[in-house]
Order: structure tokens, then sequence, then C-alpha cells
């Protein structure tokens, strides 16, 4: 930084500049300048401490702003491409004798509200490869128990267990300062090939590959509703226990090894029926997975059980349409049942999402049952029926009469905050208007085999659950194997009538509706589609 001479001092050292009146920095310029100096601007600033007008941090900050400068020059350097989890090699620990440092680059347009005193801190310093910046702050105590972890790589289950903390509390401090770019991590694994498609070259990178991993867990058949659009009442041979563990272990290993996080989302039938729904939960959270639960209203003393172990992500329960019409699909008694269970989720602090099953019979009570679940529920969204099981009784609405529903759903949203998106074919709307778009089902479009599989009880792992779509079976195959499988590929290749759309990534359509509908899933194109 020496050779770059006097005249970019001003531009490396801003906020040091800024508490020296002139004569003082002139003299400065003038020392750094000449010939027989060998400090540094640092040291020479440490030496004129005593002197009247120069703070005695001030040295610590040109130490600071040193480090900024220089991590701006070799920021572009980095290389993000890692085989396991490191350090951001951009990163400097900078042990500092004055606290409150960074508050004064952040101020220097006017004096600092809290100024420097006097103690010990470190500070970090790093280029963020994603936002392209430099970042610096003081350093937490987060920060430096996930930059030991990394260094010497230990498990976060051996700092969880002499922490006596969840593992998943451990587990979200290594992702926050993965997003924070303090650790750099392995690409995922579970990504598309955006290749030398020109239909994609438009598609954020954010919706080609996945930081997650998904397995909706039917552990269980058994349920306590009888609903007419249930695409499946088989009977299937029972999950035990010590076959659930095993599962979660095996999809631990290929979530390690796809470089992902894992979630398990379970379902049913009725989850909380399962006669070992409590340890399953538990042995989830303990292996650091993202839970949520896919159910119907159970007793309080149920959730204060779950919530002992660790609030899910979401607790989602179905709804219809309005009253009459959702009895009428899911039995007497449960449109009140379940009004009656969303405030004792929000009172648990447990996330109440509300999912209907959309039909040709109940797309206008969509919008006025969000309006009802405003106050009441933390998010709202609807699937299209599967013609699958017991819902091939039932009809789905014309292409026309959908794609006008949609639009004035779309718009509702943006005044009801519980409306979210779901539907693939919103992204259609947003493709139209030149808009942003949003992650579709599960965030990458049709997430059939590509983020997401389903796993039964009797070990049938299938692309998506809404229609058949087997893949493999968990009890003779790993996750990793299922996932690599022929079956799963062509899942996750989706349709062919899909393949040159230029929004493809975030949408696809909706296979389950295709299947349903009689048609080619592989060749087809969704029913609805209106592109």
């Amino acid at each position: 930084m020496r050779s770059s001479g006097t005249s970019q001092l001003k531009t490396i050292y801003p906020a040091c500049r800024a508490f020296l009146d002139d004569d003082t920095w002139n003299a400065l310029l003038a020392e750094y300048a000449d010939e027989k100096n060998t400090r540094s601007f640092e040291e020479l600033l440490a030496h004129r401490i005593r002197e009247p007008g120069v703070p005695e941090f001030l040295p610590g900050l040109a130490r600071l702003e040193h480090a900024i400068a220089e991590t701006a020059q070799r920021g572009d350097l980095i290389s993000t491409s890692v085989e396991r989890r490191e350090i951001n090699p951009t990163l400097t620990l900078i042990e500092a004798s004055w606290s409150g440092l960074p508050s004064l680059i952040d101020s220097r347009d006017g004096p600092p509200r809290n100024p420097p005193e006097q103690g010990e801190e470190q500070l970090l310093v790093w280029y963020h490869p994603k936002s392209k910046t430099v970042h610096y702050r003081s350093a937490t105590d987060e920060d430096l128990l996930v930059l030991k972890m990394t260094a010497e790589d230990i498990d976060p289950h051996v700092v969880a267990q002499e922490g006596t903390v969840p593992v998943e509390a451990v587990e979200g401090a290594i992702d926050r300062a993965v997003v924070n770019g303090l650790v750099l991590e392995p690409r995922s694994l579970i990504r598309r090939d955006r290749g030398d498609s020109q239909a994609w070259q438009d598609i954020d990178e954010q919706f080609l590959e996945s930081s997650f991993f998904t397995v909706q867990w039917h552990i269980t058949q058994v349920c306590d509703l009888h609903c007419r659009h249930c695409y499946d009442r088989s009977n299937r041979s029972p999950l035990t226990l010590e076959a659930g563990i095993d599962i979660l272990d095996d999809l631990a290993a290929f979530c390690a090894d796809r470089h992902v996080r894992g979630q398990v989302s379970f379902s049913g039938g009725n989850p909380l029926l399962h006669p070992h729904f409590f340890d399953l939960y538990r042995a989830a959270v303990e292996r650091g997975f993202v839970t949520a639960i896919l159910g119907n209203p159970t007793p309080r003393e149920n959730l204060e059980r779950i919530v002992g172990i660790r609030t899910p992500s979401q607790y989602q329960v179905s709804l219809e349409g309005l009253e009459e019409y959702n009895d009428y699909i899911r039995g007497d008694g449960s449109y009140r049942n379940v009004m009656a269970f969303l405030p004792v989720l929000r009172d648990l602090g447990i996330t109440a999402h509300v999912m209907l099953t959309l039909t040709r019979d109940n797309i206008d009570q969509v919008l006025p049952l969000a309006e009802i679940l405003r106050d009441t529920a933390d998010s709202f969204t609807f699937n299209r029926l599967s013609q699958v099981g017991e819902g091939a009784e039932l009809a789905i609405p014309g292409r026309d009469e959908y794609r006008v529903f949609l639009i004035e759903y779309v718009a509702a949203a943006k005044a009801n905050p519980v409306m979210t998106l779901k539907d693939n074919l919103t992204n259609i709307i947003f493709h139209q208007r030149g808009e942003r778009f949003f992650g579709g089902c599960a965030g990458f479009g049709c997430s059939a085999a590509f983020n997401f599989i389903a796993i039964l009880p009797d070990g049938e792992a299938h692309a998506c659950r809404k229609f058949p779509s087997y893949i493999g079976n968990v009890y003779h195959q790993s996750i990793g194997e299922i996932y690599d499988s022929a079956a799963a590929r062509r899942y996750r290749a989706g349709t062919e009538a899909c393949r040159s759309c230029p929004i493809r990534p975030v949408c696809g359509g909706c296979l389950a509706v295709m299947y349903g509908q009689g048609l080619d899933i592989f060749k087809a194109r969704d029913p609805h589609c209106f592109i």
C-alpha cells in the first residue's frame, strides 16, 4: 500500500483524516513521504497521539481503515469454489485496544453517538463474495465460535453437546456465518444446470441452486378425517421407530454429501397419530433438521410437548373454503375445529399455515376465506386439486376460469399479508408483466425429485406425494441412490413441453394435475398453462 504514495492516503484513511486539522495532516504526509522514513502511516500516528488534536484511538482506526483498503484490493481474487467448509480467505482479524472503532467509519460525516472507549475488542474485515463489498464490524462470540469450529474442523454435534445447546442452534450459527460471508461452503449439489439453454439465461441463480432438501415424511396412513379429495388411503406397512431413525440418519448423510440443509415435514395421515411421533420428531431435531408439521388440530398439550422439543418452522392445517363447503369435504365440525386451533398455535409462537385444495366448486371461496384468515393465520395459500384417489370424483376449473382467478389472487395478495404464492403458473403472470419471479411450488418451480421427495410409511419414495411417482424404496436403497436413479432424473427433468420455456426453473406446471387429467406427464403441457 506504501507504493501508492501520499496521494492516496486520504482515500485510504478518510475517517482518520476527519479527526486531524490541516497542519497535522500535512505534517504527516510530509513525514510519510520522507525518503528516510521506514514507518507505516499507523506507526507515524502512534508517535503523535500525545500531540494536541490527535486522539489516542487514531492508530487503531488507521489500522482498521488500512485493512479495509487492502481487502478491497484483493477481494475480486477470492474463489468461492471450495471442497469443504473454510474461512473466507480475505478475512482479517484485528486485535484492537479501543472498542467502537467501526462506528467512526460509519459516521464519518458527523461525530459518532458513542465515541470509542479504551478496551480490548476483536474486529473483522472481509470481502463478501456475493455482495462484492468489503464488510467490517466487531466480532461477536458467535463469530469467533464458528471461525474456531471451521478452522479446527469441529463437528457441530460435539459443540452442541459440550455447550448443552441444541445442535440446530449451532447449525444456525454456521448458516449465519455463511450468509454473512465469513465462512465459505461448498456449492450445493442440488442444482439445475443452466448449460447452453438460451431460454434460462434471464433466470436468477437463486432459482437454480437449492441450499435445502426437503423430505415430506408420511409416517402413518392413520387419519382422524376422511376427506373427499384424499389421494391415498391405501393400507401400508407401518413405520417402526428403528426404521425411522435409520431413515433420518440416511437423510443426514445425504444432505452432508450434497452440501445442503435438510428439512423434514412430518405428515400422514395425521402424523401425531403415529405411536412414536414425538420420538421421531426429537430425533429429527437432534440431527439438525428444520422441522415442519402437516397435520390436523391437536390438543394444546401435544403442541406444548412439541415446542418443548423445538418449535417447528410451521404447523400446516387445511381448510377447503367457507364452513359449509369445508365440512362437506373434510367432515362436520372440521371448519370450527381449525378456526379454534389457529389462535392456540399463535399463542404458543408456532407459525400457523393454512392450505386449501382448489377445485371447481370452491374457487369462488378462496378470496373470502383469505379475508377471514387475515388476522388469524400467519400464511394461507392453495394447491390445485390432484384428481387422484378419492379426489378423482371432484372437478378442477377450466383454464380460462383459472387464469382469471389467479390474476385476482395475485392482486388480492398485495393487500392481504397472509396470502402467499405457491402455484407455479403464477410466474406466467409475472413473466408477462416483466415483474420479478418467485420460487414456485417448493422454491424451484416443480421440485419433484429436485429438492424434494416424499417418503411413505412402507419406505416407498415418490417424486411428488400428490400422485403415484415411485422412484425407489428407502428400505432397500439409500436416499442418494434413489436421488441419482434414472427414475428420479426423469421426474426432475419434468415434461418435454416445458423444456424450452423461459420460466421453466420457476414453473414447469404441475405434474400431479396433469396426471389427474390422464395426460402424459413427461410430454404434455399443464392443462391450466396460459403462457
